[in-house]
């Protein structure tokens, strides 16, 4: 489990790195006006969504690194069963093993 965890916080601290570059970039919004500034605003709607998305994401592996410290990572949120390492190395912050997530996307 050592090396899910990480890669979960690589992965973590490269998201606050983007994070932190967005919302810098994102502080001053483009001049709009007619005729002027269309891509530029175009340009930072998509970086605002990036954004949310990031963000999204950087919570998600907060809490299945919580769950490491509290001993939960790698078993499944709804059975309790592990988590298949295969499916870690390849989802890290997956919560649900493959039978439960087959089961949950079918709904």
């Amino acid at each position: 489990m050592r090396v899910k965890t990480e890669n979960l916080q690589r992965e973590l601290d490269q998201l606050k790195a983007q994070i932190g570059t967005l919302e810098k970039s994102l502080a001053e919004k483009p001049e709009y006006g007619l005729g002027t500034g269309a891509p530029a605003v175009t340009r930072w709607e998509m970086d605002h969504a990036l954004l949310h998305q990031l963000k999204a994401r950087k919570e998600k592996i907060e809490k299945r690194l919580s769950q490491e410290i509290d001993g939960g990572y790698g078993l499944c949120a709804q059975c309790g069963k592990p988590i298949h390492t295969d499916r870690l190395a390849v989802l890290p912050d997956a919560r649900l093993c493959i039978n439960c997530a087959r089961i949950d996307s079918e709904r």
